[in-house]
């Protein structure tokens, strides 16, 4: 009796230890996407539903800026750390850089975004955004950089990455809090999270007269199976080779009479009958 007693208990443990082995596999997919490199203007060639997207980059900045400023470019370097990882692929690695300069210390800003013909241009994030990683080039000033996105409502968030006060290259990652909605079910909505732009603020009490920085290696985290769904892809259909277009609603239809009983014409030519007292 013993003996099955021991032999149950060993079974049962078993049993207990192997649930994990057949546990259902993990919807989640964590990715790393990499946005932009900064090595040329139009050369991302960013995957995006199946299509290739590319930007260049453009400044605006606030109203005590000086003439002639802000001034940008392409330019040739990268931080020591990406030096590694990218040794021996050949390519020719740049940054993107800007100048700025103010006539009055205050509360001045610029802002650094994608453009596409010229306009402005968001790009769409994938997937279900974690964090935004990127590498920013510091003057040891006392300045604020933001990062913008856009939910899908619509509603721009500012998202903090802390003070410019460091010299040279500094990886910066930024966690996208939860509380931002990044996808709507609606088809005539905003279909994911974007990104605006960077923003960078300067101290009121900080020189203003010139100042420089530059970005590399732009990326994110994200679980890009968040909304992949048996079927998603039917949400893209656009009917325009549909058939249809005609008014049902005049097709046949008849007045109720007294009992609550109306009918209506079907698809087939036959007539339907509804019946009941709140037939309308």
């Amino acid at each position: 009796m013993k003996r099955r007693l021991k032999v149950f208990a060993s079974l049962v443990c078993l049993f207990v230890i192997g649930l994990p082995a057949f546990s259902q596999p993990s919807s989640r997919s964590s990715e790393t996407v990499i946005m932009d490199t900064f090595d040329a203007a139009n050369g991302q060639e960013y995957l995006y539903n199946g299509e290739s997207l590319n930007w260049d980059w453009g400044v605006n900045a606030s109203r005590f800026v000086a003439d002639g400023f802000p001034l940008w470019n392409y330019y040739e370097g990268i931080p020591n750390s990406l030096k590694q990882l990218l040794k021996g692929n050949g390519a020719e690695h740049k940054v993107f850089g800007v100048r700025t300069s103010f006539n009055r210390k205050g509360d001045n800003w610029f802002e650094v975004y994608p453009t596409k013909d010229g306009e402005p241009f968001e790009i769409p994030f994938i997937g279900d955004v974690r964090t935004i990683d990127f590498w920013v080039w510091g003057a040891n000033y006392n300045y604020s950089l933001e990062i913008l996105v856009r939910d899908a409502t619509g509603r721009i968030h500012v998202l903090q990455c802390g003070y410019l006060t460091f010299k040279g290259w500094k990886n910066i990652i930024v966690n996208v809090p939860g509380r931002i909605q990044q996808h709507s079910h609606m088809r005539s909505g905003p279909e994911n999270l974007t990104f605006v732009g960077f923003r960078i603020r300067t101290d009121a009490e900080e020189f203003v007269d010139d100042y420089v920085i530059f970005f590399d290696q732009m990326k994110y985290t994200t679980n890009s199976l968040a909304y992949i769904y048996d079927g998603y892809e039917l949400k893209e259909i656009d009917f325009s080779d549909a058939q249809g277009g005609g008014n049902n609603s005049q097709s046949g239809q008849k007045k109720s009479n007294k009992s609550g009983t109306r009918k209506s014409s079907s698809s087939s030519g036959d007539d339907v009958e509804y019946v009941g007292d709140d037939a309308k």
